[in-house]
């Protein structure tokens, strides 16, 4: 079989933990709207999953993701082909953050434009030393305006305006001292940290994470007083959960929880 014969996604599963590996390395696995689409429908399939805990995004090859496939953007110059192109790839970086589970991106090599878009949504994201981060798309006439959106939400202003008007790259320290990233490893201390991470997620009660990540991003977009009705509101409910009452009792009698997920 071909490379591009196989699957532009491939998922393996371990411990509760399903990592979900880009597999164009040939394009640097560029986002195609085949690549897109399969990357939608395998988070889809997550989405209702009780067994899956956390989500881990790696990327097969050299680098992470190299952004759209600007080969293909090219060979369809209708508007229509473009417009479907971004909407489709907005779904898919919302659906992200949509997943009820949180999810890990492992970068390594380059995440340029839509690339480095795909870390920002992301809700961790653990990097190689060696990983760089850039929206290039200035650099051939095309400001970064969908990478932008999700740039603008975990970097700096001045950062994020900066990156996006210089197309520069930056390393990946600097991408942890901005917030793009949460750390930096070694690469070979990179599967061991995102394993430490996903060890800790697993641990808690899966109710409790699904709801705080679904209050987390809804906040985020609120002025504060509705931020903390909001929160009010999640607590109590969150408070009425098994899990909660699990989690409260096992604390007082001195023993691990033992999660129900609801």
């Amino acid at each position: 079989m071909s490379a591009e014969a196989e699957p532009y996604v491939l998922r393996s599963d371990a411990a509760g933990v399903a990592t979900l590996t880009l597999n164009r390395p040939a394009q640097y696995n560029a986002l195609s709207l085949a690549m897109i689409d399969a990357l939608s429908d395998a988070l889809k399939a997550l989405a209702g999953d009780p067994t899956i805990r956390v989500v881990v995004l790696a990327a097969a090859g050299k680098a992470f993701c190299a952004g759209h496939d600007l080969k293909e953007m090219r060979a369809n110059p209708a508007m229509g082909f473009q417009q479907a192109l971004f909407s489709r790839c907005g779904k898919l970086m919302t659906s992200l953050l949509a997943l009820p589970q949180p999810v890990i991106a492992r970068v390594h090599g380059i995440a340029t434009a839509a690339g480095c878009q795909l870390v920002s949504m992301c809700d961790l994201a653990v990097a190689a030393d060696s990983a760089r981060f850039a929206v290039s798309g200035i650099n051939v006439g095309l400001f970064c305006s969908t990478p932008a959106v999700g740039l603008a939400r975990n970097v700096g202003r001045k950062r994020a305006f900066e990156m996006l008007v210089t197309g520069d790259f930056i390393d990946a320290a600097a991408a942890t001292q901005a917030g793009l990233i949460n750390r930096a490893v070694p690469a070979d201390a990179l599967d061991r940290e995102i394993a430490r991470i996903a060890e800790s997620i697993c641990a808690k009660s899966p109710h409790a994470i699904a709801v705080g990540k679904r209050f987390f991003y809804r906040q985020l977009e609120m002025g504060i007083e509705a931020a903390y009705q909001i929160a009010a509101e999640t607590m109590a409910c969150n408070m009425m959960a098994e899990d909660a009452a699990e989690g409260i009792d096992a604390f007082i009698a001195k023993r691990p929880p033992v999660w129900r997920g609801r």
